[in-house]
C-alpha cells in the first residue's frame, strides 16, 4: 500500500512546473539588422542588461510581458516587449492532477518567453 501512495505521489507531481522547471530561462537576442548594442529587460520578478547580440542572457520567468529597452552602438533606439506564455502540457497535467496550477500560478515557473528574439531596430540615416 505504502508503494502504491509513494508512486501516486511521485506521478501526481511529475506535471509540476515548479518541481520540474528552473526559474530561469535562456533567452537570444540580436536586432534585425545585425549591429552590436545593449538592452535592459525587466518584468515584476527583476531587471537584467545584456550586449546584443547576445550568446544567451538568463531571465526569470513570469506571467507579464517582458520589456526592452535598447540601444544600437550607433545610439539608434528600440523599444517593446515580448509576451509570457503558458507552457500548455505543464498546465494540463496540473489540472489532470487536481493542484488546479496553483503553485505554479504562485511562481510563474509554468511560463516562458520566445527563445530567440530578433528585436527590430529603425535604419541607421
Amino acid at each position: 500500500m505504502i508503494k502504491l501512495l509513494t508512486a501516486a505521489a511521485a506521478f501526481s507531481l511529475a506535471g509540476c512546473a515548479t518541481i520540474v522547471n528552473d526559474a530561469m530561462i535562456p533567452l537570444t537576442v540580436n536586432f534585425s539588422d545585425g549591429s552590436d548594442g545593449k538592452c535592459t529587460f525587466t518584468n515584476k520578478r527583476g531587471v537584467w542588461r545584456s550586449d546584443i547580440p547576445t550568446s544567451s542572457v538568463m531571465i526569470r520567468r513570469s506571467d507579464d510581458p517582458l520589456k526592452y529597452d535598447c540601444e544600437t552602438n550607433d545610439g539608434r533606439e528600440a523599444v517593446g516587449s515580448i509576451r509570457s506564455e503558458v507552457e500548455g502540457e505543464k498546465m494540463a497535467a496540473s489540472i489532470i492532477f487536481w493542484d488546479l496550477g496553483i503553485t505554479d500560478s504562485i511562481t510563474d515557473k509554468h511560463r516562458t518567453y520566445q527563445g530567440n528574439v530578433t528585436i527590430t531596430v529603425p535604419k541607421a540615416n
